[in-house]
This record gives C-alpha cells, structure tokens and sequence, in this order.
C-alpha cells in the first residue's frame, strides 16, 4: 500500500544540512510534511530550518531542531525525544549522516579508521536501536537510513569504508526481517557516486548522482515503505554484475 496517501508525517532527520539528507528536508517540507532536523552546529542547524520553513511556507520557529551527534551516542535518546514531544510523535526517522575518507588516508591514520568505522557503522546501528524502540512503541513507522553501494562486494577503492557500510546494510535487512509484522518499515537506501560535499574532489563516473534526483526516488521509497532504493537507479542493475563476477577477476580489476 502507498502510505504515502496517509497525508503528512512527522519526520526526523539527521543529517538535513547538507548534501542529499537537505535536498531531500527540502522535498518533505515542500510537500507539507512536519520536520524536526538534527545535527551538529547551532549555526548550520538554524540556517537549514530558516531554509526548510520557507520551502514549506510556515511562519518562523514552526521546525524545530536539536543537536545529535554521531560521534556522541549519548545525545542520541534526548535528540529523539525532543523531536518526538515537539512534532507529537514520530512517523518516519531518516538518517542520512555519515563519514567517508579515501582508502590510502584511512590505511596511513589507524585513528581516522577507527573514527569512520565507529560513526558509519557503530553509532549508526546505535542511533537506528533508539529510533526503532521509539516507532515501536507507537506502533510502527519508517526508518530509512542511507548505506551505501560501496558494501555491496569486498572492493579494493573502498575496503574500509565498504565494510562499515557492508555490517550496516545487513542490520538494516536484519531489522526489516525482525519488525516488520510489528509495522516498522525499513528502507536501506544504496546510493553510487552522488555529486555532493562527500564526494568533493572525486572524479565523477559517467552515471553519478545529483542528490535533487536521490532525494526524489528516496522520497517515493519511503512513501511506500520499499525495503532496499538504489540511487541513481543506474546503480541497482551495475552493482547486480559486480556482486557477480568470480573472486579472480575482483582481485585484477581497480573498481
């Protein structure tokens, strides 16, 4: 069923300053839904809601945000709540925040490692648990939570980065088998190469993403409660072949 039809939600989002967690804000406030926005810089955090009240056409201080870092799980539990008691619920939770670093940074600094792997993987999986907990005590909702392609095969370019996004992609899976009888849906959204901040500096592939077109195919996603988007769509049927090809032909080739 399209829940979509169900009229607006109240959503939380961590991640909504920047890249496709803010085009996406910018869609779901346009369209009438009530945001509350979370992260990191009191400044960076104003100027997304001032931005998002506009698109949404509300009168000033009608979105509201807190601060939830994802290098601080313990802000996590009174980022929620607040969200919760100002929008009067919870109806969908999207994380889109994240860390990247190129592979050769990550295998010279033990230290940016163990920072990237504990934010994308560790802390991620231990915001989506207090996320889960509160959907579930209302009765359900969506979780939708942006991994990556690059965890869908052990790839050289990526080792580590992809192993993070690889553990996240299969607790998202897991928790989709787990609560879904109880009315939590789990969207797991794939993007490739999208052209953001992230990605600055990177040599685009033909196929990248803008994340205006991400955010539309995410939003669509979410109002169907689809499990598993990849974005841009090109990605779904490129990363079927990778996912496919023997061991010795992965260990010659530089993808």
């Amino acid at each position: 069923m399209d829940q979509g039809a169900r009229g607006p939600k109240r959503v939380v989002v961590l991640g909504a300053t920047s890249g496709m967690g803010r085009a996406l804000a910018r869609r779901m406030a346009a369209r009438g839904d009530r945001l509350h926005v979370l992260g990191i810089g009191d400044d960076e955090l104003a100027r997304s809601v001032a931005d998002l009240e506009i698109r949404a056409g509300v009168r000033s201080g009608s979105i509201g945000w807190s601060r939830c870092d994802l290098e601080k799980p313990e802000t996590f539990a009174g980022a929620l709540e607040e969200a919760e008691r100002k929008l009067g619920g919870l109806d969908v939770v999207v994380v889109t925040a994240a860390m990247f670093a190129a592979q050769a940074d990550l295998e010279s600094d033990p230290k940016l490692t163990q920072r990237l792997l504990t934010i994308d993987f560790t802390n991620t999986v231990l915001f989506c648990e207090e996320a889960k907990r509160r959907l579930l005590a209302r009765g359900g909702g969506t979780l939708c939570v942006f991994s990556s392609v690059a965890g869908e095969r052990g790839r050289k370019p990526v080792a580590l980065y992809g192993a993070a996004k690889a553990g996240l992609t299969r607790y998202l899976e897991a928790m989709d088998h787990k609560h879904h009888a109880e009315g939590l849906r789990v969207v797991t959204v794939k993007p490739g190469f999208v052209k953001t901040g992230m990605t600055a500096g990177l040599k685009p592939p033909p196929f990248a993403g803008e994340p205006e077109d991400v955010a539309a195919r995410v939003m669509r996603a979410i109002d169907r409660g689809t499990p598993e988007v990849y974005a841009p769509v090109a990605w779904g049927p490129i990363m079927g072949v990778i996912r496919r090809l023997p061991r010795f032909v992965m260990r010659r080739v530089g993808f």
